[in-house]
């Protein structure tokens, strides 16, 4: 039995993977352009000026070192089960209050799915798809170089995450 129930945590947790951010702490990550669930405003898009909407973060926990940010789509490569990363940046100072429109914001930059080091908009090629603005705060700083995946960041940011946060946007292109 002991066994059996396992292997259910595992597979639950398996089907969650990516689509979930669990809520840590008071700390929040806004859009005075979008809410969320809200659609994402074209001119942060392909189809628009491809710039980073505005971000407001609320309720950084004062012990925390640095901000993590990271923008996937986890409805783009399905049904191969990969998520799209649209925008990794690491090592943000945790005083930063917000980034401001067409402002990338002061830290080190990761690798994004296209090869992107900077904000790179939504560009679905078919549907709506969902778009996960994901902010932790961490009790260290990451002592990774510029151009790292998503994934070795969120491998360097396990066990140091004091609060996390996300902000969901969703976008649809006009001809699909």
């Amino acid at each position: 039995m002991r066994w059996f129930s396992l292997l259910f945590i595992v597979v639950i947790i398996s089907a969650c993977q990516g689509q979930v951010l669990k809520q840590i702490g008071s700390m929040q990550i806004t859009s005075s352009e979008f809410s969320n669930n809200g659609t994402i405003p074209s001119q942060y898009t392909c189809d628009g000026q491809d710039m980073n909407p505005p971000l407001e973060f609320k309720d950084v926990p004062g012990q925390a070192k640095s901000l993590v940010l990271i923008m996937d789509d986890p409805d783009a490569m399905k049904p191969a089960g990969k998520i799209w990363d649209h925008w990794v940046v690491f090592n943000i100072s945790p005083d930063t209050k917000e980034i401001k429109e067409d402002q990338e914001p002061q830290g080190v930059y990761g690798l994004g799915t296209s090869n992107n080091l900077k904000y790179h908009g939504p560009c679905p090629p078919d549907g709506q798809h969902r778009y996960f603005f994901k902010l932790y705060a961490l009790d260290i700083i990451l002592a990774l170089p510029e151009s790292s995946t998503k994934k070795q960041v969120e491998e360097a940011m396990n066990g140091h995450i004091l609060s996390q946060t996300q902000l969901i946007g969703l976008y649809k292109r006009n001809n699909n």
